[in-house]
């Protein structure tokens, strides 16, 4: 009788699978999945985004880490790679290699129409468990649309939305402020189909 394939995978059997491959894969309860290519609009966006927090931290404290960098969100098990990560405290690594980061302060995801419910929903709420996380911006890519999470002092989440390209976004966890026309800065948008 030929035996099943594995279908569940140990935290320590993804991250030696994914530190040897050239892809990125997210990681849940035993399970990797494949992580789609990114529009041109995405990596529009992911690169004004890098480059606005970037040179408004420059002259402090904060690092701000694109696409790359791996989250582990633990005790959840979730193994993910934000569009934008930023944090302004000494990063914490799960392991010696250094490339799972396990205390961001912000994250910023890119909306796309296939992960869109997900980042709101089930990714935000495993997201929550992270003590130093305290801020959240979903971007859309399709059109001028952010939506702005910060946690409260007593736990709350507080959401702001915009969609208008004069607004800009102050952030609480880094110093620093988004306008949506930066952030939106060379996107084309797709007409309607």
């Amino acid at each position: 009788m030929a035996s099943q394939p594995k279908t569940r995978y140990t935290p320590e059997e993804y991250l030696a699978l994914e530190r040897s491959c050239e892809a990125k894969h997210e990681y849940y309860n035993g399970e990797i999945f494949v992580m789609g290519g990114a529009t041109k609009q995405h990596v529009s966006i992911v690169t004004n985004l890098v480059g606005e927090l970037h040179s408004q931290l420059k002259e402090s404290p904060c690092t701000v880490y694109s696409t790359d960098l791996r989250v582990q969100v633990s005790p959840t098990g979730l193994y993910t790679y934000p569009d934008v990560i930023v944090l302004c405290d000494q990063p914490q690594f799960s392991d010696e290699q250094q490339d799972t980061l396990v205390n961001p302060a912000l994250i910023i995801e890119v909306l796309s129409e296939s992960t869109k419910d997900y980042d709101r929903g089930g990714k935000f709420e495993l997201y929550r468990t992270i003590d130093s996380f305290v801020e959240y911006l979903l971007i859309a890519q399709d059109r001028p649309h952010v939506e702005h999470y910060t946690r409260q002092s007593d736990g709350r989440w507080l959401l702001y939305e915009t969609n208008n390209l004069e607004d800009t976004i102050q952030l609480k966890s880094v110093p620093c402020s988004l306008s949506l026309f930066e952030i939106y800065d060379k996107v084309g948008f797709r007409a309607p189909e």
